[in-house]
């Protein structure tokens, strides 16, 4: 058993940790993707914005969608709650509130993490070399999910983490894919061209997917690419990956017997894994791509809603300090 308190807290904390992460990915590409096309970049940065589903928020203190204004505000803007400096202060509280239940070396790492983006030596290495900035953050987040993976006993704790950690990356993915698709679907005459390489291998490297998607598919193909992110059962980025390795935590938080669903985090979860399971790429592209990473979406805001709701909000369904029995 443990309380709902620290099972929210570990929940929480990995998600934003992973959404931090995420939100350099989506930075770095666009800096790399600067260097390869220079000016057939400048218009480019508004659909990071796009990606955040915080268009209104960003236009309310942002009169453009030029580089260093999106990179502010995803990166350094304290207001808003999903920058990178933003997650990973709401990360750290959530850790601060259970640090009996975190190893030390967990604690060390997310302080780390956390003081690193409020350091000035830090916000001018991002002035002077951006790249090297949103690499240390990437950094940061993997080092913080091993020493997760190698101090803390892999029991319910651990298992919410790994589900906060799933579901938010398998949410960015999606993201990432919907807007950069359509962003970078070639003209014509530019398929197969070194133009279009660069393009495709740099949706790639977003998600870190290039070397593995090369060993499984070499040439690069739009389809292709779409079916890696969402499809391929063993690419650990990928939208099923994520949700046959979130599906395991969560029956094992539940400890129903193998093959029944008897709570509605579980249901949902099954659901949206049998339309993944039970499609193919030709039936995504038949529906549209960007209808389909709704209805995902969609899908996946009612696994986390569920979960929410069940598990760990203790006023849904469990009075405050109330144990959770697992």
């Amino acid at each position: 058993m443990m309380l709902s308190r620290v099972a929210e807290s570990m929940f929480w904390m990995s998600r934003y940790i992973e959404r931090a992460e995420n939100i350099a990915r989506f930075i770095d590409v666009n800096l790399q993707l600067s260097l390869d096309l220079g000016d057939a970049m400048r218009e480019q940065w508004g659909p990071l914005v796009a990606v955040t589903g915080d268009e209104e928020r960003y236009h309310e203190r942002y009169q453009d969608t030029a580089r260093r204004s999106v990179m502010e505000f995803l990166t350094y803007d304290a207001t808003y709650p999903n920058s990178i400096v933003s997650c990973l202060a709401i990360a750290r509280e959530n850790a601060r509130t259970i640090r009996d239940n975190i190893s030390t070396a967990m604690w060390e790492a997310l302080n780390t993490f956390h003081l690193m983006l409020r350091d000035e030596q830090t916000r001018r290495l991002g002035e002077q070399s951006p790249l090297e900035l949103y690499a240390n953050i990437r950094r940061a987040s993997q080092l913080f999910v091993g020493v997760t993976d190698g101090t803390l006993s892999h029991d319910e704790a651990w298992h919410f983490a790994r589900l906060g950690r799933m579901i938010e990356r398998a949410d960015k993915t999606t993201r990432i894919l919907d807007v950069r698709y359509f962003l970078l679907l070639p003209k014509v005459e530019d398929v197969g061209t070194p133009l279009d390489i660069v393009q495709w291998s740099a949706l790639l490297r977003s998600a870190s997917a290039l070397d593995m998607y090369r060993a499984r598919h070499g040439r690069l193909s739009p389809t292709r690419v779409a079916e890696f992110l969402l499809l391929d059962p063993d690419f650990p980025r990928s939208v099923m990956h994520c949700m046959g390795t979130a599906a395991k935590s969560l029956d094992a938080i539940v400890g129903a017997p193998h093959g029944r669903r008897t709570t509605p985090a579980e249901k949902r979860m099954g659901r949206l894994r049998s339309e993944l399971e039970y499609t193919s790429i030709e039936d995504i592209f038949d529906e549209g791509l960007h209808e389909f990473i709704d209805r995902i979406q969609t899908r996946l805001n009612e696994v986390g809603e569920a979960i929410a709701g069940s598990l760990l909000d203790p006023g849904a369904s469990l009075a405050p300090g109330q144990r959770i029995t697992l």
